[in-house]
């Protein structure tokens, strides 16, 4: 099953959502009024909008994720990739290493990580 899409705002919101999880409504629109400076029924219009797609679940006042953060992120990164790099990781890394400089600390973590995934 494929991710479903979340915009910057709602990822907000889902930031939120993934911190305090299990959570009332009410609670999750005040959190929303603080953090984010939402009314009420912008936190209620994301809820409902968010359920519809899939996203997250909204049974008797109480929001839980359907969607975990990895999963979000994930989804956004192969978006990126796909869109933005015709699909190559290779590409994408290029551009990623020429605009931020990685620590020696970043290039073990990095590579640590490929060669775990040689292994599999």
């Amino acid at each position: 099953m494929e991710t479903p899409k979340i915009f910057e705002s709602e990822y907000r919101f889902c930031l939120i959502l993934w911190e305090n999880e299990p959570i009332n409504s009410a609670k999750l629109a005040k959190l929303c009024s603080e953090r984010l400076g939402w009314s009420r029924t912008t936190t209620y219009t994301v809820i409902k909008r968010l359920s519809e797609r899939g996203v997250v679940k909204n049974e008797n006042s109480i929001v839980t994720s359907l969607i975990s953060k990895d999963e979000a992120q994930a989804a956004e990164i192969d978006e990126l990739v796909e869109k933005t790099f015709e699909g190559s990781m290779p590409a994408f890394i290029a551009a990623f290493t020429k605009r931020k400089a990685l620590s020696k600390k970043d290039v073990a973590q990095i590579r640590q990580m490929l060669d775990a995934y040689e292994e599999t």
